[in-house]
């Protein structure tokens, strides 16, 4: 239950700042193309497509505690598409095989994988989850890559691999207009609803077979993880709540950074 927590405060956090922030203006057309970053670089040139606006770096950031804030934001803007400034129904580029992998390979490695090990493990220690691993620093330890093997299996399932068998881009594309309400829909939706690789909708499997892959396998390096159906299911419903979580923060994100001043690719700089 205490992973349904930060879940929570993401949906109260997205929801109040975006109450709060003014209508923006309808952005006009988007100037000349520039040079790709590298993400770009990973884009599949589909004829007829347009690579989506280019990710914040934590080299954007400017003021206290640039690089910290940075970093943490870029976990979400890896996996966010913002909306190009074009005419509505504009096929965006999606990710090529390779560019799923190296998805999976950065969500893996990014420092906030490993904080967030950290600070799970050390509930776990404090709530002696799978006593198998003792109750010591080497408990600790177990518990720590334990944490980071969920996270690699999730990313590895729904990053690249059931990514790649559906042709389905694993990435979240905002909304960014309209009410609150139907932002809020949509972001929660997406657990449901995926973007194919030609702009089609289609059932989220990766999230789905994901969550329960990764659960799945979990049971091989938690020997102490109570047996059967229901405790499985429970660390699906868990895992498919968290990223609903990030959805949601992905797509009120630029009224948040706006809020705080934050620059969010150009728009809201002073």
């Amino acid at each position: 239950m205490n992973r349904i927590l930060p879940v929570a405060v993401l949906l109260v956090l997205a929801c109040t700042w975006t109450a709060r922030a003014q209508e923006s203006s309808a952005p006009g057309p988007r100037p000349e193309e520039t040079l790709p970053t590298q993400e770009q670089a990973l884009l599949n040139p589909i004829a007829g497509c347009v690579q989506p606006e280019p990710m914040v770096r934590w080299q954007d950031y400017k003021g206290p505690l640039a690089k910290t804030v940075g970093t943490f934001t870029e976990r979400l803007e890896r996996k966010s598409v913002h909306p190009p400034r074009f005419k509505a129904g504009t096929l965006i580029c999606s990710l090529t095989t390779r560019g799923k992998f190296m998805l999976f390979v950065h969500d893996s490695t990014d420092p906030v994988t490993f904080l967030g090990a950290a600070f799970n493990a050390g509930l776990d220690q404090a709530e002696n989850t799978d006593p198998t691993f003792g109750h010591d620093w080497a408990g600790y330890g177990k518990r720590f890559g334990a944490e980071l093997a969920n996270n690699s299996s999730s990313a590895f399932f729904k990053d690249f691999a059931y990514p790649a068998i559906f042709s389905e881009d694993p990435r979240y594309y905002r909304l960014a207009r309209g009410s609150t309400q139907a932002r809020l829909l949509h972001a929660l939706g997406h657990v449901i609803l995926a973007h194919q690789e030609n702009g089609n909708y289609m059932l989220n499997f990766s999230e789905w077979l994901g969550s329960a892959s990764a659960a799945t396998l979990a049971d091989t390096y938690h020997p102490g993880n109570r047996p059967g159906v229901g405790p499985v299911a429970e660390n699906v419903a868990l895992g498919i709540a968290s990223d609903m979580g990030y959805d949601v923060l992905r797509e009120f994100w630029p009224e948040i950074a706006k809020k705080f001043k934050l620059p969010f690719r150009g728009e809201y700089k002073d």
